[in-house]
């Protein structure tokens, strides 16, 4: 995979497979750390110990359209690369938490992505599931919640093309808005 958004759209696709009715998937950059953490948390099935351990293992999948999973070993491959790690906490009947870390100046970090489309996608396809998207940079962060939307929007599903248009707006509004603060300074002179 060639950019970030792309593992967080398979980790989050896994955590819809094991039946999670809410999926978080949070972005932090801290510049002034020089980090960048993305997490995806499902309150899905959740993990065995034995799983846990045989997670990594791209020849160990519990998906029955394919006998390889190369979602979690890349994810770790592309944060181990950039100077960073890959952790996975899991609690059968509970969930998993996924959470990756990157040395966010490093040559080989992978750019982050298209974010806003992983996380449009995922409302788009999965209009009978809730995703909350949290996107912190610095001290500042939007989050969005499809949780509140459907209370605002009533009847209105998710996957209908104009609101998630409106989504993928708002996202990138949000988005450009905490990176590039109304000083007009870039988001690398703000710490």
């Amino acid at each position: 995979m060639r950019e970030l958004s792309l593992n967080v759209l398979d980790i989050a696709q896994n955590s819809i497979a094991a039946g999670a009715a809410l999926t978080e998937i949070i972005v932090e950059e801290d510049p002034g750390a020089d980090r960048l953490t993305i997490t995806v948390r499902d309150n899905g099935r959740g993990m065995t110990p034995e799983q846990l351990r045989q997670v990594s293992d791209p020849f160990y999948t519990t998906r029955t359209t394919r006998k390889v999973g190369m979602g979690i070993p890349l994810f770790r491959m592309a944060a181990e690369m950039a100077g960073g790690g890959l952790s996975i906490d899991s609690t059968p009947g509970v969930g998993t938490t996924v959470t990756a870390t990157f040395v966010r100046s490093h040559i080989d970090r992978m750019p982050l992505g298209d974010m806003t489309g992983t996380v449009t996608a995922l409302i788009r396809m999965n209009p009978d599931r809730d995703f909350r998207y949290v996107r912190r940079y610095s001290t500042r962060e939007f989050a969005v919640d499809t949780r509140e939307l459907r209370g605002i929007l009533g009847d209105v599903p998710l996957d209908t093309p104009e609101v998630a248009d409106w989504i993928g707006a708002y996202i990138e509004e949000q988005t450009e808005e905490i990176l590039v603060p109304s000083s007009g300074r870039g988001p690398e002179d703000v710490s």
